[in-house]
């Protein structure tokens, strides 16, 4: 009883103080920001990464509080007290969302939800370095929403601070710039430049970790074996649906390429499992294994030759465009 009484209180502040903290928020800038610390002397920086962990808790943008520590503190030491507050912030986020409600998250998730949950708790690390380097979702409300997960706590705070580096360095250093700009500072023009070159830099991040998430091509013969074997694995046929219905392996989900990223709803429930991609060109698979890798998919595959070298194989396929069945209990049969 106590303790539901102690959650009510924490709950009712962190409210209050988000409410406050919005309210306000037009009067956070650097200028607001150096006021504050300019009688706090070496202090200063401890008292900036505080309230940049507080406004992280309290939903505070934090764009404006990464430009103004470049802005107050330069580059280098910007940068180290932008990411330590912005991970303690982190931090405490994820923790005040364990201690309100991931019991309750976890005796009432079903469905779709708590497949999606036990996903992320399967990846762990990973899932949480994704999101860091790859920002999806909002980075205040994601902290909250990784707390209500098993993720374990030592690999969260980890993988936060380390790949959260290179964005705080890229705004830390805009930030900077925009300050040595205001005071006529020297040899503007080439640190801005390199603030442009450092943003296209973490612009590109998300095609480069899409790549990373891929896995190797899958050879026909794998294909098959994996089949008999791994009931969870998805074969996602992107060819037409006329093209589908001419032919396709037993049990493959149909999205046409053409309409995957309209249609990804229909894999939320499985975006955990390892995926086969198959198609009548490796460039088209290779395509759809893009979009999904960007959206989080973590176990991706391009069936190398597809359905050309499934049929040069002779393999057995169906013909029709009726749901697919279940295959777990499916054998194919032998080669000839």
């Amino acid at each position: 009883m106590r303790s539901n009484g102690l959650r009510g209180l924490l709950f009712l502040a962190l409210v209050t103080g988000s409410a406050l903290a919005w309210h306000y928020r037009d009067r956070l800038d650097a200028a607001a920001l150096e006021q504050w610390l300019e009688g706090a002397g070496l202090a200063a920086p401890l008292l900036f990464m505080a309230l940049y962990a507080l406004g992280t808790v309290l939903f505070l943008p934090g764009s404006v509080m990464t430009l103004a520590g470049g802005a107050l503190f330069g580059p280098l030491a910007g940068t180290l007290y932008n990411l330590t507050g912005a991970t303690l912030g982190a931090v405490l986020s994820f923790l005040v969302a364990r201690y309100l409600a991931s019991d309750w998250v976890e005796r009432r998730s079903g469905g779709i939800l708590g497949r999606l949950k036990e996903g992320v708790e399967r990846e762990g690390w990973r899932f949480v370095a994704f999101v860091r380097l790859v920002p999806l979702f909002p980075f205040n409300l994601l902290n909250y929403a990784l707390g209500l997960t098993r993720i374990r706590f030592s690999h969260y705070l980890v993988a936060t601070y380390l790949c959260m580096l290179p964005g705080a360095f890229a705004y830390t250093w805009l930030g900077y710039v925009g300050r040595e700009a205001a005071a006529g500072g020297e040899d503007v023009v080439r640190k801005a430049l390199l603030a442009l070159a450092l943003l296209a830099a973490v612009a590109f991040l998300p095609r480069l970790i899409a790549r990373l998430r891929l896995g190797p091509f899958l050879e026909i013969d794998e294909l098959r074996r994996r089949l008999e074997e791994d009931p969870r694995l998805v074969v996602l046929d992107v060819r037409t649906a006329g093209d589908y219905a001419a032919g396709h392996i037993r049990g493959a989900l149909n999205l046409p390429l053409e309409e995957l990223e309209s249609r990804l709803d229909e894999l939320a429930s499985r975006q955990e499992h390892p995926v086969a991609i198959v198609c009548t060109t490796d460039r088209r698979s290779r395509k759809a294994a893009g979009i999904l890798a960007r959206e989080g998919f973590a176990d991706v595959h391009v069936v190398a030759g597809g359905m050309s070298r499934w049929h040069d194989r002779s393999f057995p396929v169906e013909t029709g465009l009726e749901p697919p069945g279940p295959r777990a209990n499916h054998q194919p049969e032998e080669q000839p």
